[in-house]
């Protein structure tokens, strides 16, 4: 995400010693096709671990740090048009606590996925700490792929033992590393920015498929403009073999054979475009990236894309494939926000209008992209992209439309407070008592140290927003769910409004729809974040998130969906160890206030009639004299499970995958 993803920080470097209401939008937005060659081949495969030590810079240098919710957008709102947006705040829904089941039966196979070690560490260490993870899971013909922010790695799946080594994405993409420590701070030692993996595995073709942003940099390091959606599709449906690189320019400035949107580098002055926030989906003919499009060092959001790449072309891995790029969404003239891809089981598909893939989105927000300064809402949004058939032709004609239909209440979500526990690297911080060797153990962090940041305390990880999250179509229903604040157990608390859509194309070819099926999950005195659903082929689903609060550490939950869409008791799949205490929790780092980075996002997906998830979650506690002189180094944390350390120095998250058969 816009600073979401990426986190970054020039100033600090880190010593080397330590119902429908609207009216469908137009069927021929604009949309252009390209042809894009291919950029080589890749494969997973083991690169070499860093020491662990800490090194500088820690963080990436030379982006911006502002978060999403202190950008300046300055579109003008489009107001109150035909009420879609509520005159005034709604209030938080009064939810009942969802009950908390005592076993976990659908529970067929869970194993600790990628962490914040290996993601540091990969590359010989050639990478920089980076929060939040932005999960990535795809799964199929046995196999289990799981990316992170900025690694990937391949597992069994009837066993979950790894097959491959833990990779760096920059090396996956073929790109230089994220940074060269051993030339640092020569020219040309830091690489480009790869952020916001996605996954699939289609049954269709037998393909896995995973995609990123890559933001491009010169040779100090800055970001230069050029920016990239790139695209990897196995060349058989074993993903440890050979993957087909494909790198699509997205600045969408007029060059590289991009349209030109009209990014500005300050309001003003033409500049690049930024692809941010990719997700993933897929019909019968198509494969769907859809973003959301900000300036790239302006100040401006201009409106969600659609790439769309042929799955038969994708299949074939060919020396170039045709990129259609259906261009500035809106719904009842709002911009599209996080406008999410339809994923479905193989064979489950909609077939009108010569192929339909179908979306969801929401209309709430902060106000910067949608518009709406609530911050609240009670519709969402409903999209089909038809004639995906024309894909397989070599001059594609896709159509999108779109309206909003009514649902449930959902309103921007609250932090989310966790468990008190260890916080080593805020007793570091907080040190005056020289601790390390007559020295204050911050001074090891930091030769000059930011402005005074004591008392640093336990954090409040973010809730993110109202956006839609996964979205999945099965036998005829589209299934999503989206972060929102209750109130339940007399708190206002984070928790999850999920809907099932029943979608259909009209004889004029215009999207319709209504929520069938709606209700909230929520537990008193805990907070449940980053919700991503399935639906499997037998009707069963799972809605995936994780779980924090007064009584849990960050965990990795589920709630499963029978065939009648009722959503079951709350499961803790992976309890948590300890709080989060990543560097993105702290003043010393991030500035006043903090703003502690979790998520961006889940994911779930489908084998078979078994549901896969993958959420976030804390794996390991220490305290702060172990985290100081352990064996394994400092910050390193060692214990029975992780025997050469749990955590960096800065981080100490970790990702859970489950095999569900609900």
């Amino acid at each position: 995400m816009r600073s979401r993803s990426w986190f970054a920080l020039s100033a600090v470097l880190i010593c080397a010693a330590t119902a429908a209401i609207a009216a469908s939008a137009a069927p021929n937005a604009p949309q252009g096709t390209r042809l894009v060659p291919s950029a080589g081949t890749t494969s997973i495969v083991a690169t070499s671990s860093g020491s662990g030590a800490i090194s500088r810079p820690e963080l990436r240098p030379g982006f911006e740090g502002d978060d999403e919710g202190d950008i300046a957008v300055n579109r003008p709102r489009p107001g109150f048009k035909n009420g879609k947006f509520p005159k005034k705040p709604l209030d938080a829904p009064t939810v009942s606590s969802s009950p908390v089941a005592g076993s976990n039966p659908e529970i067929a196979l869970g194993f600790e996925g990628l962490n914040g070690r290996e993601q540091r560490l990969a590359n010989g260490g050639n990478q920089f700490s980076l929060e939040p993870p932005d999960q990535a899971l795809c799964v199929g013909n046995g196999f289990t792929v799981e990316a992170t922010n900025s690694v990937i790695r391949a597992y069994s799946s009837s066993t979950g033992t790894p097959l491959t080594g833990v990779m760096d994405l920059n090396t996956f993409f073929g790109y230089p590393a994220a940074i060269n420590r051993a030339t640092f701070p020569a020219p040309n030692s830091i690489g480009p920015d790869v952020i916001d993996p996605v996954c699939l595995y289609d049954g269709g073709i037998q393909r896995f498929v995973v995609a990123i942003t890559t933001l491009h940099v010169d040779a100090n390091g800055d970001a230069n403009g050029k920016n990239m959606i790139d695209v990897a599709v196995s060349n058989t449906s074993n993903p440890a073999g050979t993957w087909t690189l494909y790198h699509v320019p997205a600045q969408n400035d007029g060059a590289d054979g991009t349209p030109n949107h009209g990014c500005t580098l300050d309001g003003t002055t033409p500049g690049p475009c930024f692809q941010d926030y990719p997700h993933i989906g897929a019909d019968m003919n198509g494969v769907y990236i859809t973003t959301n499009e900000y300036d790239l060092f302006g100040p401006s959001f201009n409106a969600a894309q659609i790439f769309a790449l042929s799955k038969a072309q994708l299949a074939a891995h060919p020396s170039s494939i045709n990129v259609t790029l259906v261009e500035n969404l809106s719904v009842d003239g709002s911009p599209g926000f996080t406008v999410w891809p339809a994923n479905s089981n193989a064979g489950d598909y909609a077939t009108d209008k010569n192929g339909t893939e179908y979306f969801l989105s929401t209309i709430a927000g902060d106000g910067s992209e949608t518009g709406n300064p609530t911050g609240t809402a009670r519709r969402i949004g409903l999209w089909a992209l038809t004639n995906t058939g024309s894909l397989n032709s070599s001059a594609p004609d896709l159509r999108i439309t779109s309206r909003l239909t009514n649902s449930q209440t959902y309103v921007y979500p609250p932090k989310a407070d966790q468990q008190p526990g260890n916080i080593p690297l805020a007793d570091c911080l907080n040190d005056n008592d020289g601790s390390v060797f007559g020295f204050d153990c911050w001074f090891a962090l930091f030769f000059d140290p930011p402005p005074t940041w004591q008392p640093e305390v336990e954090s409040t990880p973010d809730s993110l927003d109202t956006r839609m999250q996964q979205v999945w179509y099965a036998k005829g229903m589209l299934w999503g769910a989206n972060g929102t604040a209750v109130n339940v157990g007399g708190e206002l608390k984070a928790g999850i409004a999920w809907y099932g859509v029943s979608p259909k194309i009209n004889g004029a070819g215009k999207v319709e729809g209504q929520v069938k099926k709606q209700g909230y999950l929520a537990l008193a005195n805990n907070n449940l974040t980053m919700p991503a659903i399935a639906m499997a082929p037998n009707g069963r689903g799972a809605i995936a998130f994780t779980v924090l609060g007064e009584d849990h550490y960050p965990s990795a939950g589920y709630a499963t969906i029978d065939p009648n869409g009722s959503v079951g008791p709350i499961h803790v799949a992976a309890a948590g160890l300890g709080p989060d205490d990543g560097f993105t929790s702290y003043k010393a780092f991030v500035g006043d206030p903090p703003g502690t980075r979790w998520g961006d996002y889940g994911a779930a997906v489908t084998d078979g009639n078994s549901v896969w998830i993958a959420s976030e979650y804390i794996a390991q506690t220490c305290t702060f004299e172990v985290w100081l002189s352990g064996p394994a180094g400092i910050g390193a944390c060692a214990d029975s499970a992780h025997p050469t350390g749990s955590r960096t120095t800065l981080m100490n998250w970790s990702t859970r995958v489950s095999k569900l058969n609900p």
